[in-house]
């Protein structure tokens, strides 16, 4: 059987990306926590150690971040949409963000200060939930768009949080046009996504300020296990989270930052041909970009977060489908004495890949040139639940896209 990754090494040409870089600033993120830590439902998510896995695997140590407690909403996405809302809301009102908590935020002051909005995203399911339920919390109105083939459960999920919410016969990226169509045609709309272009920066770099947070807890959760990650993988589909993940890291660490993988669908790998290209340049693919991993079905790269990736980042990692069923199945039924990590497609694509990683003959190149050996201590970061919780027990419990065929 074809061995079901592709990879590279960065070899893009390296530019100045000090801009993009300060927006991972440490001790920015760390403020960018203390505003989450005055939501009620803020707390720390945990950090699975999974050590009889390190062991059979011949590791130093893997560490799963697990975001399927954030909030409450079965995924990281709320990080970044409450922090961008709260900018926009401090940039209209002129004030500092630093001084709009929770109850600052919800306050009818606040609102009337500010005035009706209708908020816009498009999403395969999880930041689209993100954005509606922080538009609630702010007594706000949200309008969500989905691409076609969107998991009616994902959209049943949206609209239970308030939002006017739709699947449309697009793509991702196609989607994203249709909702900033859809918005200039509505007053007091505000487009909230984690991708960038010209013109529309503010958001999408706000956005990857909360994604942040979650790295920095994962950084300091190993750091009190007297550990630090020497290999980290980050999972990409516009590269918002890949982006925050390796700046934050990139500024935490210094000289010593991890080696990182980006890792997306071999149907939307933006990041590694944009990396193939090796000229600094992004490369877009389109069409259908059929996938399991629908929160990683994007085909245009976010300018901000690429601009780090491109600098940073070690390996550029593309994956077929049944390996990221792998990693569902890995994480959901751990060995003897680990925790057990509920993580869907697009969370457990890191896991996926590093079972193959870890055990394929194919890739023993890949495993020397990055330096894994039994001293290894490897991050990844399960960004989401069950989300789709049929989709879920079909690849779990009955064994949809079987590692074998």
């Amino acid at each position: 059987m074809d061995c079901p990754v592709i990879w590279t090494a960065n070899r893009v040409l390296h530019s100045d990306c000090a801009k993009s870089m300060s927006l991972m600033d440490v001790g920015t993120i760390g403020k960018v926590r203390g505003f989450h830590r005055s939501f009620p439902q803020y707390s720390v998510t945990p950090l699975a150690a999974l050590n009889r896995l390190a062991d059979l695997t011949g590791v130093g140590g893997i560490y799963v971040k697990d975001e399927s407690y954030r909030f409450g909403l079965n995924s990281f996405k709320a990080l970044g949409s409450t922090f961008a809302l709260a900018s926009f809301i401090a940039q209209k009102a002129g004030r500092l963000v630093w001084e709009l908590d929770y109850n600052v935020l919800t306050s009818p002051e606040v609102k009337r200060e500010l005035g009706e909005f209708t908020f816009f995203a498009a999403t395969d399911g999880n930041h689209g939930r993100a954005v509606a339920w922080a538009a609630r919390q702010i007594g706000q109105k949200s309008v969500i768009y989905m691409p076609k083939g969107s998991s009616n459960a994902r959209l049943m999920n949206i609209m239970n949080e308030g939002a006017d919410a739709a699947i449309t016969d697009s793509n991702y990226d196609d989607t994203i046009r249709f909702t900033a169509a859809a918005a200039k045609k509505v007053k007091n709309s505000v487009i909230v996504q984690d991708t960038a272009w010209e013109g529309y920066e503010d958001i999408p770099g706000w956005i990857m300020q909360g994604y942040g947070v979650m790295a920095l807890e994962a950084f300091e959760q190993m750091q009190a296990l007297g550990v630090k990650p020497t290999h980290m993988l980050i999972q990409a589909g516009v590269g918002a989270f890949a982006g925050a993940a390796q700046g934050l890291a990139s500024n935490y660490y210094g000289h010593e930052a991890p080696v990182t993988f980006v890792v997306e669908p071999m149907a939307a790998g933006c990041h590694y041909l944009s990396a193939l290209r090796a000229d600094g340049a992004a490369v877009n693919v389109s069409g259908d970009m059929d996938t399991i991993m629908a929160g990683l079905a994007c085909g245009e790269p976010n300018r901000i977060s690429w601009d780090i990736l491109r600098n940073k980042s070690s390996y550029f990692v593309c994956i077929e489908d049944r390996l990221a069923a792998r990693g569902m199945r890995v994480l959901g039924a751990p060995l003897r004495g680990d925790p057990r990590v509920i993580s869907g497609e697009s969370g457990a694509s890191g896991m996926g890949f590093l079972t193959e990683l870890l055990s394929s003959c194919d890739l023993s190149d890949l495993r020397e040139q990055a330096g894994i050996d039994e001293r290894s201590q490897i991050l990844l970061f399960s960004t989401e639940g069950d989300t789709d919780p049929d989709n879920y027990r079909s690849i779990v419990w009955d064994g949809k896209f079987p590692s074998f065929d």
